[in-house]
């Protein structure tokens, strides 16, 4: 590396980078094929920082700046070699080579440069810069993506009015960046704070894009090796339980916005939200699919009950601090929406917990119908009929107006020998049977002849049998 160092010492900037860049790639490539993982050494970190990054090897001297348009031309030179290399392996370990933590002053320098480098590829359409930004944002601390997704989501949202819009093509690109990307905006704007709202176009893009196609929110997680623990510190594998936050907290966050702004109006948001929370539902029945053909429902949680300890607490703060009194109306469609999340992740898997652990952690919420529903769980009566099976859950709702009550039927008793038949009990009179022969003893409920078999339980009229959607307990409730 000595050699190559001395070889770059007399090139200019720009041309040193793009001859580091070679060099490393002939350096890896020849790793590679030794090794499925190659060790990367202290050298190749230094060569890049000091050409790449441009901070000099003798730390105590300044190193050179670039100009705006030297800038410009780097990002040219580094997306082009990404889009050039054809060979995966060997574009990601330059990829973390450049941008992964070193813990040390030139993470700040790494992380403006990725953010520009993102930024740009997004601008261009660069699938390869953006498929390997996704596998950084899965691997590296969250204190770090939330650097880069502050820096991406202002080039977009709030330096150039508008350019959101080619933020938003690259659903059609790269889903992977989308889906990862996502994830890391919802761990960032949490709703703590006025200043954590999510941008109104953000938010827009975010919906628009999971409505169009709620699976968007699985791919990290259908894409990464089955694990049973989440890395401390890193991001989660699908940005599922940020927004179900999202979904939940945003009626009170607004509600107390709105408030701190003495009561002046802001932007409507809750038409996206409900949407939203739609897709995250339509997402979390798609997981269900996917757990049960790969084995894994029941056993493989993809939200965690540890990650529900803070979002409960979050809303039963502001239910607190916004009284009902103030908000009814927003805290009943929060907890209406926490519910509703609740037991559709229980049913399809992606919540691995029981009723009694639900209990204790809603238990300081205030009440809220749905949410009793949930937390109760079905009700499991004794059978009346060998033909029902005892997890048969109850009807929730009245019969409408219209019908009558109807009386139990008790059970009909056995028949006894029939000597003439004039008349049957319970029917009325049979114009073609008026006088029937002496009949043989007949078992319970044999048919006569001429007549129809009677059934132990005729169905009753008007009152067919309630079904549930599979792996449901209980039907949706219409949403607001």
């Amino acid at each position: 590396m000595s050699d190559i160092r001395q070889s770059l010492l007399r090139r200019d900037a720009l041309s040193a980078a793009k001859e580091v860049l070679y060099h490393l790639d002939i350096y890896f490539s020849s790793q590679l094929q030794n090794a499925p993982v190659p060790l990367v050494e202290k050298g190749p970190i230094d060569l890049l920082e000091e050409f790449i990054f441009q901070i000099p090897k003798d730390r105590s001297s300044h190193g050179k700046r670039l100009s705006a348009i030297q800038e410009l031309q780097l990002l040219e030179i580094l997306c082009n070699y990404f889009q050039e290399q054809t060979k995966e392996p060997v574009r990601q370990v330059i990829f973390n080579s450049l941008f992964s933590p070193q813990v040390n002053k030139v993470d700040e320098q790494r992380m403006v440069l990725l953010g520009k480098l993102t930024s740009f590829a997004v601008g261009l359409c660069k699938l390869p810069v953006l498929e390997s930004t996704a596998s950084w944002l899965q691997r590296t601390p969250a204190v770090y993506c939330a650097r880069f997704t502050k820096a991406l989501v202002y080039d977009y949202c709030g330096l150039v009015p508008g350019s959101i819009q080619t933020l938003k093509q690259i659903f059609n690109v790269s889903p992977r960046f989308c889906c990862q990307f996502i994830t890391s905006v919802a761990a960032v704007y949490n709703m703590s704070t006025e200043d954590l709202l999510p941008p109104h176009d953000l938010l827009e893009m975010i919906v628009s894009w999971i409505s169009e196609d709620p699976r968007l929110i699985l791919i990290t997680f259908l894409n990464t090796p089955i694990t049973a623990s989440l890395p401390i510190g890193f991001l989660d594998f699908s940005p599922l339980m940020g927004l179900v936050r999202w979904c939940v907290i945003a009626p009170l966050a607004y509600r107390r916005k709105q408030k701190a702004a003495g009561g002046e109006p802001i932007k409507d948001n809750e038409n996206l939200y409900s949407k939203l929370h739609l897709s995250v539902l339509q997402g979390l029945m798609v997981l269900q699919n996917h757990l049960t053909e790969k084995g894994l429902y029941g056993r493989l949680a993809l939200v965690l009950f540890e990650q529900l300890v803070p979002l409960v607490e979050q809303l039963g703060q502001l239910c607190e601090e916004l009284n009902p009194l103030n908000a009814e109306q927003e805290m009943e469609l929060a907890l209406d929406r926490l519910a509703q999340a609740l037991q559709v992740s229980m049913a399809t898997g992606a919540l691995i917990c029981t009723r009694d652990d639900l209990r204790t952690l809603c238990s300081r919420l205030p009440h809220n119908n749905l949410m009793q529903l949930v937390i109760s769980g079905p009700v499991q009566p004794q059978p009346a009929h060998p033909t029902l099976t005892p997890a048969f859950y109850p009807h929730i709702h009245t019969p409408p107006l219209g019908y009558p009550t109807l009386p139990a039927h008790p059970a009909l008793p056995t028949h006894t020998a029939l000597s003439t038949h004039t008349a049957l009990p319970a029917h009325t009179s049979l114009p073609a049977h008026a006088a029937l022969p002496a009949h043989t003893a007949l078992s319970a409920h044999a048919a006569l002849p001429g007549h129809a078999a009677l059934p132990t339980h005729p169905n009753l009229p008007g009152h067919p049998v309630q079904t549930f959607m599979t792996g449901m307990t209980f039907p949706f409730r219409p949403m607001r």
